[in-house]
């Protein structure tokens, strides 16, 4: 999955010149918390919504309304912009994407080709999207957690299971991460199921291996079959 598929193309920009007052009417209007900031259609600087606040908050109080209006048409972008934003490219998976997000502490970033130009933006909301598609949310039916060792073939054992029941596969997550030493967490979507087998098609799992849980979303049912700390 890559930045390209999911980033928003429609982005809005503003001119290193430009005032601190349009910035804030681009922001409200079009409802964007990071503007890029462009100085000969290059990418420059980055404007965020708490950019916006810290430049007006230490004078805001002590000023009438007609006062603050003047300062704000005085301030230009690049009196207020934080330089060298980080920035992904469209090509960047959305696992690189989030953990330069996560590690750099800001809630989205521009993404600008081999050229310099931005094609887009992605954000935190972006990513959240991406998730839920990933997961297989939008088909509702269950998501069954389990504990399987790691090796070849043990995947295909629990889906074999599933398939049986004519339950069709929204998603297949998996990860080794906080499972114990041999094993993995193996996350499944299952959906199309018949309501009447659904306890049967629990039991046959729990046979063949270790099932954590079962969340049925249709039902907003959650059963938890392990009490354990594992990642959901």
């Amino acid at each position: 999955m890559l930045a390209k598929y999911w980033m928003n193309k429609e982005v809005v920009t503003i001119d290193v010149d430009d005032s601190m007052y349009t910035a804030i009417k681009r922001t409200k209007q079009n409802g964007a918390r990071l503007l890029p900031v462009l100085s000969k259609g290059k990418l420059v600087g980055i404007i965020s919504d708490r950019d916006l606040k810290k430049a007006s908050a230490s004078d805001a109080t002590s000023l009438e309304v007609h006062e603050l209006a003047y300062l704000i048409s005085k301030i230009n972008a690049k009196e207020i912009m934080s330089p060298n934003p980080i920035t992904v490219r469209p090509d960047d998976t959305l696992e690189e994407v989030a953990a330069r997000l996560l590690f750099n502490d800001i809630s989205g970033a521009p993404v600008v080709d081999d050229q310099g130009t931005i094609v887009g933006m992605i954000s935190q909301k972006e990513i959240f999207l991406a998730l839920t598609a990933l997961s297989g949310y939008g088909k509702q039916g269950l998501q069954l957690a389990f504990q399987i060792e790691d090796r070849p073939g043990s995947i295909k054992e629990v889906t074999d299971i599933i398939r049986e029941y004519n339950g069709r596969l929204a998603s297949i997550l998996t990860s080794t991460s906080r499972a114990p030493e041999g094993y993995r967490y193996l996350y499944i979507r299952v959906y199309n199921l018949d309501r009447s087998k659904v306890q049967a098609l629990l039991d046959d799992l729990k046979d063949q291996t270790t099932l954590l849980y079962m969340v049925d979303h249709r039902e907003n049912k959650r059963e938890e079959f392990i009490r354990r700390n594992v990642a959901a």
